[in-house]
């Protein structure tokens, strides 16, 4: 199916997303010297996120990922969708013009941890909406999997995050289930 990767724009989102390996059960967002790592490889000293936004982060990441389960037709549960909103509002944009009339969306002035990260995520969120990406990252449907990958076929209806594998899986489940009846 080939590239699965995000666009540039949507990378960090689809990144923090699968921070945990739900099959594994390994979660790279453990530990502070975990989110270190993460605030290195991502480039995000900026925002300033400690030990003390470890919790609010996989709360995000996992708000994200039922976001993206929901663009496979699966609804995010309520206790996502609030979280979510609750995040957000706590993560508040602005819109500036620059002396050319030019507009850019970013997060408010004085944001920092948790906050200004979120912002930062939702105006790349805000953005891919915009563009028509933002419904293409997903998150796989297997229930043991749930990977977040972007979705790259024609007709943008893919369910899981390779054929190969979580695809083939759902699809022998399927098939026992109907030769047991």
């Amino acid at each position: 199916m080939g590239d699965r990767q995000a666009p540039a724009s949507l990378v960090l989102v689809q990144e923090l997303a699968n921070t945990l390996d739900v099959e594994s059960g390994r979660d790279r967002l453990d530990t502070a010297d975990d989110l270190a790592r993460f605030v290195r490889a991502h480039e995000l000293t900026a925002f300033r996120l400690g030990t003390r936004d470890l919790a609010g982060l996989r709360e995000l990441r996992e708000a994200l990922r039922a976001a993206c389960l929901a663009h496979t037709g699966s609804p995010a549960s309520p206790e996502a969708v609030t979280a979510l909103d609750r995040q957000l509002s706590e993560a508040p944009l602005t819109l500036r013009l620059d002396g050319d009339g030019e507009a850019a969306l970013g997060p408010a002035h004085g944001l920092s941890g948790l906050p200004a990260f979120t912002a930062h995520l939702a105006v790349r969120i805000a953005t891919a909406a915009g563009d028509g990406t933002w419904a293409r990252l997903k998150a796989c449907e297997a229930h043991d999997c749930q990977w977040v990958y972007y979705d790259r076929s024609p007709a943008g209806r893919s369910r899981w995050c390779t054929m190969a594998v979580c695809g083939s899986r759902a699809k022998m489940r399927t098939y026992r289930a109907r030769r047991t009846r």
